[in-house]
C-alpha cells in the first residue's frame, strides 16, 4: 500500500504543485529512503500509520549512516511533504511529522568568486573556438543573470530581449514553471548575440532543439553535468582553488549586488525566490527598476 502512496504524492507534486521534474524526483528519493528502512527493520506496519517516535528512529538511523546534517534535513523535508499529502488527502488524520527536530545546520554560504577570479574564469577561454564563443556567452549569462543552471540549459532564443547599448531582459522559467523577466546586462548581451550570429546560426540543430540558446556539438542542449564541467575546467585553467559550480556565479551575482547597495527585495526578484526569508511576502517591482539595480549595481553593467 505504502507504494502506492508513493505514486499518488508524486502524481499530487506534479498536478498540484507544478514542481519541476529535479525537484519531484528529489521527494520522490526522501520518502523511498523511508520505504527502504522500513524493509530493513521488516515493519509490517503501512508508514501512513507510523508515529514520531518511529520517524525520529529513522532520523537517527539516517545520521548513524553518517550523513551531513544537510542531508538529514533535505530528506526529513521530503518525508514532512509526504505526510502533509497524507493528512491533505485524508489518507491519516494527524501529521505525526509536526514535532520532529531535524540537525542543527550551521550556516556555511558557498564560495563567492571576487569580480577579479570571474574575469581571470573569463580570460581563461579560448575564444578561437565555438565552444569557446558559446562558454564565454553561457558565463557572461550565470553571471549577469543570476540563473539557475537548469534555467541557463532551457534558455529559448524567443525568450531573449537584447539591447544593443543599454540592459536588456531575459524570460525565465524557473521552478514550478513561474516566470519572471531578468536584467541582462550589455556585456552579456554582447556575447551572446555574438554566440548566435556567428557560431549557432550557422550549426545544423537536431529537431526538438531549434528554440535553446545553448547548444552542444551535435545541436542539442547542453546538459546540467556538461555546464559544471566546462566550469570545473575552466577554474582549474585560471588556477582558482574554490570549490565553484553554476551555483556559484549565482551565489556571486547576487552577494555583488547586495555587497554593492542594491535592494533585497529586487535580488530576491531576480534571482526568482518567492521570500527573502521563510516568512516574508514576496514583492513585486517594475521592469525599470529591476533594469536600474542592475545597471548601477552590477559589477559588469
Amino acid at each position: 500500500m505504502d507504494e502506492i502512496y508513493l505514486k499518488q504524492f508524486v502524481t499530487f507534486l506534479k498536478l498540484e504543485r507544478s514542481l519541476s521534474d529535479n525537484s519531484i524526483q528529489a521527494y520522490e528519493r526522501d520518502v523511498e529512503k523511508l520505504l527502504h528502512y522500513k524493509g530493513i527493520i521488516q515493519s509490517k506496519t503501512s508508514m501512513a500509520n507510523w508515529d514520531g517516535k518511529q520517524l525520529q528512529q529513522f532520523l537517527q538511523y539516517l545520521a548513524e549512516l553518517g550523513l551531513s546534517a544537510y542531508s538529514q534535513a533535505r530528506i526529513l523535508s521530503g518525508i514532512k511533504s509526504f505526510y502533509k499529502f497524507l493528512v491533505t488527502e485524508d489518507i491519516i488524520k494527524q501529521d505525526p511529522t509536526v514535532l520532529l527536530e531535524g540537525p542543527k545546520l550551521g550556516r556555511k554560504l558557498p564560495d563567492t568568486l571576487s569580480l577579479e577570479e570571474i574575469d581571470a574564469l573569463l580570460q581563461a577561454i579560448d575564444l578561437s573556438t565555438p565552444e569557446g564563443q558559446r562558454n564565454k556567452a553561457i558565463l557572461e549569462v550565470l553571471y549577469s543573470c543570476g540563473l539557475r543552471v537548469s534555467e541557463c540549459v532551457e534558455l529559448k532564443t524567443g525568450n531573449l530581449y537584447l539591447e544593443e547599448m543599454g540592459v536588456g531582459f531575459v524570460k525565465v522559467v524557473g521552478k514550478g514553471n513561474k516566470e519572471r523577466l531578468v536584467p541582462i546586462g550589455k556585456e552579456a548581451s554582447k556575447y551572446v548575440r555574438i554566440y548566435i550570429e556567428q557560431i549557432r546560426n550557422g550549426m545544423p540543430i537536431q529537431k526538438g532543439f531549434e528554440n535553446h540558446v545553448f547548444l552542444n556539438r551535435r545541436g542539442k542542449k547542453l546538459t546540467r553535468v556538461m555546464i559544471f564541467t566546462i566550469i570545473k575546467n575552466l577554474a582549474a585553467k585560471a588556477g582558482i582553488k574554490k570549490n565553484i559550480s553554476p551555483h556559484t556565479f549565482r551565489h556571486s551575482f547576487a552577494t555583488h549586488l547586495v555587497e554593492g547597495g542594491a535592494d533585497l527585495r529586487a535580488v530576491q526578484e531576480m534571482l526568482g525566490h518567492e521570500s527573502i526569508t521563510t516568512t516574508e511576502i514576496y514583492t513585486h517591482l517594475d521592469r525599470d527598476y529591476l533594469r536600474s539595480v542592475v545597471q548601477e549595481f552590477h559589477p559588469r553593467s
